[in-house]
């Protein structure tokens, strides 16, 4: 009785049962979403192949019902697109904290868009965990012009806004620029 007792359906254990499919759903909607923007391929790809896909696996290897799974893994193409912005912002502070607190080299090129526009990437080297790691750091457009004195603009504006101290800097390469 005591037995019967402890396995039956409670609030808490219904709920916890519903909250761990839709985080594992979430979670697999996050995996998926980064597996999207390292393919560079559109972002509805993983409601119109992605899922799919997913979906036949589960019906023909493991002949389960896949349409409670898959509902819950939300592959929208505004979801992705959400998804890899919010992954990116978090790598982007992270590294921009990590930035605030140790001395890094920076390298500045400047690119052409195909509508004639220019691009300023800016790309950081640092050294953590006694490892050297190389990361872009921002990609901006250049309003008026590929001057030096644009470029630092850019550079000097970026760095106020994520609070990262000029004084940092210890190298900084640039490709025909003298900034």
């Amino acid at each position: 009785m005591e037995t019967q007792l402890m396995k039956r359906p409670t609030l808490d254990r219904m709920f916890a049962s519903t909250s761990q499919r839709n985080d594992d759903g979430l979670r697999a909607s996050y995996n998926i979403s980064l597996l999207i923007a390292k393919s560079g391929k559109p972002h509805t790809i993983g409601e119109k192949l992605v899922l799919p896909a997913a979906e036949e696996v589960l019906k023909t290897i493991l002949h389960k019902p896949a349409s409670d799974i898959i509902k819950r893994i939300p592959l929208s193409n505004n979801t992705v697109e959400r998804r890899i912005d919010e992954m990116s912002s978090d790598i982007e502070n992270f590294l921009c904290n990590y930035l605030e607190t140790t001395h890094f080299s920076i390298q500045l090129d400047e690119s052409t868009l195909p509508d004639n526009a220019a691009l300023l990437l800016a790309y950081v080297r640092f050294i953590m965990n006694q490892e050297i790691y190389e990361e872009l750091l921002f990609a901006r457009t250049l309003i008026t012009d590929t001057k030096g004195e644009s470029i630092f603009h850019v550079l000097k504006d970026y760095f106020i806004e994520k609070a990262i101290p000029l004084s940092n800097i210890i190298s900084v390469a640039t490709e025909y620029a003298v900034i």
